[in-house]
């Protein structure tokens, strides 16, 4: 968590990322905001997604499609400040010669979104049965 607040000052300053080390290959810089931007679409997919939930479903009781909606919507804002750190972690490690940074993250997100399918598809029966 240090480190994360540690390279939130440098989410608005990239030029700081660039005081140290040296520049890698320009393909790798790229392929690294190219990630960054799939990070972002999904963070954008999931913040729809919880939007969705709550104005398209409005027969769902509403504890259901409050918790629904609103763990799309955590997703979504976790996803979007996950990417700019995992860019700004692994421009740095890319400058230094060291080897990528790993992360539990995806695993998070991927087990977050399962157990959103899983509420939805018993949603979803609960109301084909009703």
């Amino acid at each position: 968590m240090i480190e994360f607040v540690r390279n939130a000052r440098l989410w608005f300053a990239p030029q700081e990322v660039r005081r140290e080390g040296r520049t890698p290959d320009y393909r790798f810089s790229l392929a690294n905001e190219r990630t960054f931007l799939a990070w972002l679409r999904t963070a954008l997919a999931l913040i729809g997604g919880g939007f969705a939930v709550d104005q398209f479903l409005p027969h769902l009781r509403w504890a259901w499609r409050a918790g629904l909606a609103l763990a799309l919507l955590a997703a979504g804002v976790l996803c979007s400040l996950r990417a700019i750190n995992h860019w700004v972690r692994c421009e740095q490690a890319m400058r230094r010669g060291e080897d990528l940074p790993v992360s539990r993250f995806p695993a998070l997100l991927s087990i977050v979104v399962a157990v959103v399918a899983i509420a939805m598809v018993i949603v979803v029966l609960i109301g084909w049965a009703g």
